[in-house]
């Protein structure tokens, strides 16, 4: 009891002399009396009172300033009806924030208990163990931990079974099995070096190294650019937390000197498939932002070359900020940064999770990752159509005849690297690639095929062949969200029934009426899950076991596809309505909703086909304004990065990468940092009302200067304005499904299906008029109709 009051008295002296009279929020004088009970209230700042973790809290006292001084001697707090002294009681951004720790794990009762009145406030909590899981369901095993190659630190042992990863003692010696990674937490100090312009380790022995960079703040000060580097786990996965700090700082003191209160955490990209803890990577320590006083924070959990859970993604991500927030304050304000994986995370997170971001960078985004499932599953299917089943068409020997199907931009001058195998082997090819060759080849068995996938170290797992029991697939992945069949079988989320390939380019007269029929016919779908077999080269083995016989050459994956038999259709697929729900229901589809500003930028990448194809940030904006009405929140910027007039001689390896151009992101941060100070000056108008000037659609040259901007710069890509200047100079491309009638968003998984008599009197092929037997073929291909995409997605939940 005494502990708690002595504790409590000298801070509320120091709230006085500092005059920080006006920490809480409130206003008017005392309304205390020797008879009235005072009206304080408590309220959780590290994160949702049902959602703490790690069994800590920071919290804050609201009510009235000079009412809490005259009564701060009288004020304890209990949890759980005990008297409790805060860990830490400080004022920061005219609030008050008190750490306090002792809460069990699973229900607390937290009090803000006065000695004559009793109790004033309750708050009821929910803690959790700080390995988690909050709310994204049973945890995933086995578990590939990586903190030996990524921190050279063994994980902790904590299990007495046979599954897990070795845990060797300083002499190499097995100790144990470590089934959930954990490790202790630790802290390194770096510094910037002006002589190489990279990290490099602080001198133990607090010497100051002559190559030690400065570094300028955004407050104007110049300081040592010194950072400490907090790691550890949280949820499984590793964190980093970096922030600027002084020469001669403690391991174990969280300074806040330098720290301008901005909070940037930096998301990752990458596909993969889980059972693994993930990788660390040097942009958790961004210069650009670190150097200004920001924050940065991390964790392997949210790089998606780890895992696509996004469920799990998210969790994890309120739970690294809140101890971030536990440990350094609440920051002014918190903004993300990442690309393709991490701009989708920023979109479905600030869907998901209120609250967690204020403000986002998405680059090379997409809306979200399940979604592109539904038009990137067709590359295949299509390439081996075209390579394959009508490899005699010359038209599919064109580079640029392969658009009309798939939609993706061809580049005569980008080789498929397997058209000399193909030709030798006798299928068809083209001198160019269409974007699904580079780009995409090899994504469909990853995310598709239970048999093909690995995690990194997963070698060393005990018992030996723990791993083959794993099924490498998304679905899999995501079983705690999308569920089994009731006999076990994966849930597949891949639809193609009704979708007429190619019927765009037959409206328009670029392929024939029986082109566009033999397709249809002969286009086929995936099988099941569980009928797939392993992945043949160049997914595995080499061209010397393909001229062996020792494996087949099959880049499409042909023997997991349902084909024809010469006297039917090929048998299209029918995807899981439940797993589709699901996605829809957990959050796993952006389904538009943003309510904090983003700005989306990309390089221009389309002449290199890279998988970051552009209409990507119109599919998301058509969805915000589907849900929205408007999509006053979301600024697309391109950054141009086409090879310019004086490279255009240059053999194409030895131009430099597009991403070596300028970098926008940096301009993006500082125009977010005025539009959320905006929204906090102004809280009572829209997002979009709060915009500043340069908060506008854009698009630059490869030297970062700005061509053209304004609200109609990308006019004619989602509606049928006449080309904006930015929309004419980059152009964007379609996909498959587009090219089968399908709108931008891309997020009909399951498309409504109307009779083929209905579609032959709306319209939907044109002025084309059929002949019976044609009828019949069509009647044959789609004898449950085809697709009608005026009606809404049959995947989504019905109300």
């Amino acid at each position: 009891m005494k502990s708690t009051r002595r504790l409590w008295l000298p801070f509320a002296v120091s709230m006085l002399a500092l005059g920080l009279s006006g920490c809480l929020s409130g206003s008017g004088g005392s309304s205390s009396s020797n008879s009235s009970k005072p009206d304080l209230s408590l309220a959780v700042l590290s994160s949702s009172a049902d959602q703490v973790s790690g069994g800590d809290v920071l919290i804050t006292i609201q009510g009235d300033p000079a009412l809490l001084e005259e009564e701060m001697d009288q004020l304890e707090f209990w949890i759980n009806d005990q008297t409790v002294a805060p860990s830490r009681l400080r004022v920061r951004n005219n609030q008050l924030e008190v750490l306090l720790d002792g809460l069990e794990t699973g229900d607390n009762r937290l009090e803000l208990q006065h000695k004559k009145h009793g109790r004033l406030d309750q708050l009821d909590l929910v803690n959790y163990p700080i390995g988690g899981p909050i709310f994204s369901g049973p945890q995933q095993y086995p578990f590939v931990c990586s903190t030996v190659q990524e921190l050279g630190k063994q994980p902790l042992v904590d299990t007495d079974g046979e599954m897990g990863y070795p845990v060797l003692d300083e002499g190499g010696n097995q100790i144990g099995l470590s089934k959930d990674c954990a490790i202790e937490s630790f802290v390194e100090f770096k510094y910037y070096s002006s002589a190489t312009n990279d990290y490099k380790p602080l001198p133990a022995d607090g010497s100051r190294p002559a190559d030690l960079a400065t570094t300028s703040l955004t407050d104007g000060r110049t300081v040592d650019f010194i950072v400490r580097q907090e790691f550890g786990t949280i949820n499984r996965f590793i964190y980093s937390f970096a922030t600027l700090a002084n020469l001669g700082d403690q391991h174990d003191t969280a300074s806040t000197a330098n720290w301008n209160g901005r909070l940037l955490f930096h998301f990752l990209g990458g596909v993969a498939i889980g059972h693994s803890q993930g990788r660390m990577d040097n942009r958790a320590l961004v210069p650009e932002v670190l150097g200004k006083g920001y924050a940065v924070i991390y964790s392997t959990a949210n790089r998606t070359s780890t895992h696509y859970n996004l469920q799990l993604a998210g969790e994890t991500a309120l739970m690294v900020k809140e101890h971030f927030t536990k440990r350094f304050g609440v920051p002014d304000y918190t903004v993300a940064i990442g690309g393709s994986g991490g701009g989708i995370q920023q979109y479905v997170f600030a869907q998901n999770h209120p609250g967690l971001l204020d403000a986002g960078v998405p680059q090379y985004s997409y809306p979200d990752m399940v979604t592109q499932i539904i038009h990137v599953g067709d590359c295949e299917l299509l390439e081996h159509y075209m390579d394959v089943t009508d490899k005699q068409n010359a038209k599919w020997r064109l580079t640029e005849n392969r658009s009309l199907l798939i939609g993706f931009n061809s580049e005569e001058d980008y080789p498929d690297p397997l058209a000399d195998a193909k030709a030798m082997l006798g299928f068809s090819t083209a001198p160019g690639s269409n974007e699904c060759l580079p780009a995409w080849r090899g994504l469909t068995p990853l995310v598709m095929n239970p048999h093909y996938g690995q995690a990194r170290n997963q070698e060393h797992m005990q018992p030996p062949g723990i791993m083959d029991s794993v099924e490498w697939s998304h679905f899999d992945d995501l079983r705690n969200i999308y569920g089994t069949t009731e006999d076990g079988k994966l849930r597949p989320m891949f639809d193609n029934v009704g979708v007429q390939y190619g019927l765009r380019a037959f409206v328009d007269s670029e392929i024939t009426a029986e082109e566009f029929l033999k397709l249809n016919e002969e286009i086929g779908g995936w099988k099941d899950p569980s009928e797939m077999v392993q992945e043949s080269f160049p997914f595995l083995g080499s061209e010397a076991d393909v001229l062996a016989g020792r494996i087949a050459f099959d880049p499409w994956s042909r023997a997991n596809m349902n084909l024809s038999n010469g006297t039917s259709p090929a048998p299209r697929t029918t995807g899981d309505t439940v797993a589709f729900n699901a996605a829809y229901s957990a959050g796993m589809v952006f389904d538009g909703q943003l309510d904090i500003p983003m700005i989306d930028w990309r390089h221009y990448l389309e002449e290199v086909l890279d998988m970051h194809n552009s209409h990507q940030s119109f599919s998301g904006r058509q969805r915000i304004r589907n849900k929205m009405g408007h999509s006053d929140n979301q600024v697309i910027w391109f950054t141009d990065a086409r090879p310019t007039i004086a490279r255009a001689d240059t053999p194409r390896q030895d131009r430099p990468r597009p991403r070596d151009e300028f970098d926008q992101s940096w301009m993006a941060l500082d125009v977010l940092h005025e539009w959320v100070m905006n929204i906090k000056a102004n809280p009572d108008v829209s997002v979009a009302e709060n915009k500043p000037a340069l908060a506008v659609d854009s698009c630059f040259d490869h030297q970062g200067q700005l061509i053209e901007r304004g609200d109609d710069v990308w006019d004619g890509i989602i509606d049928d304005q006449p080309l904006g200047a930015c929309a004419e100079l980059f152009p964007t491309y379609t996909t498959s499904r587009m090219e089968a009638g399908g709108p931008i968003e891309g997020s009909i998984f399951k498309c409504a299906l109307k009779p083929v008599a209905t579609a032959l009197a709306d319209g939907t092929y044109g002025s084309w008029e059929p002949n019976p037997t044609q009828i019949a073929r069509l009647e044959a291909i789609h004898p449950d109709g085809v697709c009608d995409y005026s009606q809404p997605d049959q995947g989504r939940p019905q109300s």
